[in-house]
């Protein structure tokens, strides 16, 4: 369940008095410990004794030690299966939190307050929790819904623009593969700012929450959630591999123009769709330079991704605008000419 929370946290109140819980962990990164937990503290109402867990900000720290850590502390400060924890933060915060929360005693009860767009939009709902595995992305975690998702919109004011932007991506992806008028009122968006996306975030939000109640395990329509993250997710990893991470939604829209050039070169879309879809993603985000990474390097990536059977690469790719077809297989040449296209980017003629 996703409640939009008042200025008061009444319905956090109401839900923390609902329920019997022994403890409260609240998770947090340092940016949501100085901007975000002022807030939640002040108006969180409950006799409840809770503790702080603060972790340091980035995909870099969602990996095996960093729950390792987490899972002790809880038993050193003695957390029972009653106990709740509160991820409060963004993508790293909740799918750490609860993955750490879904495992511990084989279970305790977790909530999520996203503080982030992409967060708040996507990566809070749908029940993945998860880490990364040396460089590959989410490839240990669990199926687990939080108990519930509250949402303050008002968080997104102390994001940076490059936040704000990472996030929107999911949202284009959302309507690209679901809903072709969420992504034209999408693109209409003339400046990036909060008060712009506000009014568009609960549109994303169902988007992601009807899938997910129609395949909550993944076995079909969710892959479609996947459109933009397989090449993307590839990039991602080399480049946290590197030491020189980017931004998840960085990274999906990168993806989502090489995998709208599969599209093309698939049959599936036009030409002219396929140069709206990469002309609007264009206007936001700046060209990544991957000309360092080796198409083996790449390729290897996509043949270990945790959504491919049989040692073969399943693509979730665009049909039209607003509709996503996934378990589709191309030939590495395919997949290797669209990694060539997006290198190619920067030269004016391309498009």
């Amino acid at each position: 369940m996703i409640t939009i929370l008042n200025d008061n946290f009444s319905q956090l109140n109401d839900f923390l008095q609902s329920k019997s819980f022994s403890k409260i962990f609240i998770l947090v990164d340092e940016n949501t410990h100085e901007y975000c937990l002022p807030v939640l503290l002040g108006n969180m109402e409950t006799d409840l004794a809770f503790e702080i867990l603060e972790i340091e900000p980035g995909e870099e720290m969602k990996n095996i030690q960093t729950a390792n850590q987490l899972w002790e502390i809880l038993t050193e400060m003695q957390a029972d299966r009653k106990a709740l924890v509160i991820n409060l933060g963004g993508g790293v915060i909740t799918d750490m939190g609860g993955f750490v929360s879904s495992t511990y005693k084989r279970g305790i009860q977790f909530i999520n307050i996203p503080t982030t767009l992409l967060s708040m939009c996507d990566a809070s709902i749908g029940g993945k929790t998860g880490i990364d595995l040396m460089h590959y992305k989410n490839m240990v975690g669990t199926f687990t819904f939080p108990e519930q998702i509250f949402i303050y919109p008002k968080f997104l004011e102390t994001l940076p623009y490059k936040e704000l932007r990472s996030g929107f991506a999911e949202m284009l992806k959302h309507g690209l593969i679901a809903d072709k008028k969420h992504w034209e009122n999408l693109i209409h968006i003339s400046k990036l700012d909060v008060e712009a996306i506000i009014p568009h975030i609960g549109t994303s939000m169902e988007i992601k929450q009807s899938i997910v109640q129609q395949d909550f395990q993944e076995k079909n329509i969710r892959k479609t959630l996947n459109f933009g993250h397989t090449i993307g997710h590839a990039v991602e990893s080399l480049c946290l591999s590197q030491g020189n991470p980017i931004l998840h939604g960085e990274a999906v829209a990168m993806g989502m123009i090489t995998e709208t050039y599969l599209s093309l070169t698939e049959g599936l879309i036009p030409e002219e769709t396929c140069t709206v879809i990469i002309e609007n993603i264009q206007k936001h985000y700046p060209y990544l330079d991957i000309s360092d990474f080796k198409d083996d390097d790449i390729f290897e990536l996509l043949i270990n991704d945790k959504k491919n059977t049989d040692s073969k690469i399943n693509f979730s790719l665009i049909s039209e605008i607003g509709s996503c077809t996934f378990d589709y297989q191309c030939s590495k040449k395919s997949i290797a000419s669209s990694i060539e296209f997006y290198r190619k980017l920067n030269d004016p003629d391309v498009i």
